[in-house]
């Protein structure tokens, strides 16, 4: 039987007739995708939200000075000066708030599971472009975690056998790192957070106050608490993401710093690390050079 006729262009007829998909990337991405061979399947997320206490451990459990290789960072610093008057900060502290770290990384991994498992559920063999977000939801200090990307399929190959591999880059980036010899095995994220109550040398420092006598006789210095801690919360970030690579490598790693000051000068210290877990498995290949995908009848 002959099908009747219509009006559509045969481009368009052939559109609505395939099988349709999702995905989140973008055309250039999606081109080179294909060309390497993972054929888009659908948009894939998952979601957590995590909710944790404002206050982390008591300040007396981390009067201890810090000793490398010990469960958490924690480090004291003692006034100079003597008694001064009873608001002068006679002692501060910088710890690892190991607790939010925890929390955290809870949040991270569940959402990435679910979206791993949809990706599963839809026969794929790998998640491309992946986008996370964490964002505070209400005043509850509820955190929600968002991790979405585009599962495709490896043209050819078997049915699944383990895991779905999971990566931020797409496109050509994506094909660069294969065309080394490397493939992608997950998404790897670590967050680092350490909180400063600033003794009264840091005080002064950051807000020039308690020194109205001697302030202009004092050279500039290095804000030795603050430096210590914004460092350790990078080292804390790195140092977790090695720990996740288990041997592999990490490419494309970004990192981006925040902080959060509480009432009287304490203040958060955020380091979050984001990058692509790869594993060689082969020595450089050059890739076809890519060909047309767009026909324009």
């Amino acid at each position: 039987m002959t099908p009747e006729p219509t009006d559509l262009p045969e481009a368009a007829e052939r559109r609505l007739t395939s099988g349709a998909f999702s995905s989140g990337l973008s055309v250039a991405d999606f081109a080179a995708c294909l060309e390497m061979g993972l054929e888009p399947v659908g948009l894939v997320q998952g979601f957590c939200a995590m909710q944790w206490n404002a206050l982390g451990p008591t300040m007396g459990s981390f009067v201890q000075p810090f000793v490398p290789g010990s469960a958490g960072y924690s480090e004291t610093f003692r006034c100079p000066h003597g008694f001064v008057s009873n608001d002068h900060r006679v002692w501060g502290q910088n710890f690892e708030q190991t607790w939010f770290q925890n929390s955290w990384k809870n949040g991270f991994d569940l959402a990435h599971k679910r979206m791993i498992e949809e990706a599963q559920e839809a026969g794929a063999h790998g998640v491309v472009g992946v986008v996370d977000a964490q964002q505070p939801m209400g005043d509850g200090g509820i955190l929600e975690f968002h991790l979405s990307g585009t599962a495709v399929r490896v043209a050819g190959a078997g049915p699944l056998t383990q895991i779905p591999f999971s990566t931020y880059l797409a496109g050509q980036r994506l094909a660069k790192v294969v065309e080394a010899g490397f493939a992608p095995v997950s998404v790897v994220a670590s967050w680092g957070s350490v909180r400063m109550w600033p003794y009264c040398m840091t005080e002064y420092q950051l807000h020039g106050r308690g020194l109205s006598s001697f302030a202009s006789s004092i050279p500039p210095s290095e804000v030795d608490q603050l430096v210590r801690a914004k460092t350790r919360s990078r080292y804390i970030a790195r140092e977790a993401a090695r720990r996740a690579l288990h041997g592999d490598a990490l490419h494309g790693t970004t990192v981006t710093s925040s902080e959060h000051e509480h009432s009287q000068g304490e203040v958060d210290f955020h380091t979050l690390l984001r990058g692509n877990r790869i594993r060689r498995f082969k020595d450089f290949e050059a890739l076809p050079v890519p060909q047309p995908t767009v026909r324009l009848s």
